[in-house]
């Protein structure tokens, strides 16, 4: 008998070219979660990178006050831990599928905001974020600025989750997160190569045969991201 209840995702769209002045944007969406997501290019690096003829990607990630069932206090000053958290695991996702030699002495930043928290904004935010830094590289081609496309490798990330009765779902809304026993974030390639793993047991501890499911549920999920992410770039 399959551990796994439910394989799909919920709807998920991308919406680009949301922003004028970004060189990539995109809202995404999966079920009622929103992310507006940009991509800034800068024609320089951080310090530790001048001189060596690499480029940079990194992310900021951050929630409206409205975005969640009661008004949440904007961050003003001092970066709260789960979003320093946060933005760095959307960073270093992004830069795991980049080369950055081919990027040159230039910075792309991805800022995620969040309009609407219906669960997986973080999964969201790395799914979107891949999107918008594509559409950002395409431009950068487009003028000459680049020679070669520095992406290697397509990227998405999806929650999954096991439920109180043992059975697995994919893309879990808040209701479901603050459900389930078990709320696992996988980020992966299209080739089925895994980024990052973070799950945790807030009730039962989750056996190997349902660790199993859970990578077997979020890859099969993972393809219907990957086919959005690659009808809105056309690819």
């Amino acid at each position: 008998m399959s551990l796994i209840e439910r394989l799909d995702p919920r709807e998920v769209r991308f919406t680009k070219n949301i922003n004028p002045y970004a060189k990539g944007s995109v809202m995404a969406e999966f079920g009622n979660t929103k992310v507006h997501i940009t991509a800034t290019v800068e024609e320089s690096v951080p310090p530790f990178l001048r001189g060596k003829n690499q480029g940079w990607v990194t992310a900021e990630y951050n929630m409206l006050p409205s975005s969640t069932h009661t008004r949440s206090h904007r961050e003003r000053g001092k970066i709260g831990g789960r979003t320093m958290e946060i933005q760095r695991l959307i960073g270093r996702s992004l830069r795991s599928i980049i080369d950055l030699n081919k990027l040159g002495e230039r910075s792309i930043t991805l800022d995620c905001d969040v309009l609407v928290a219906d669960g997986g904004t973080r999964t969201t935010s790395i799914s979107g974020a891949f999107v918008a830094l594509s559409l950002a590289i395409q431009e950068l081609m487009k003028e000459g600025l680049l020679k070669e496309n520095p992406i290697k490798e397509q990227l998405a990330a999806l929650s999954v989750g096991v439920k109180l009765d043992g059975k697995i779902i994919a893309d879990l809304n808040y209701e479901e997160d603050s459900t389930c026993g078990t709320d696992m974030n996988i980020v992966m390639t299209s080739s089925g190569r895994f980024v990052e793993i973070q799950g945790t047991a807030e009730e039962e501890p989750f056996t190997k045969d349902q660790l199993a499911a859970l990578l077997e549920c979020a890859e099969s999920a993972l393809k219907v991201v990957f086919t959005a992410q690659n009808k809105v770039l056309n690819v």
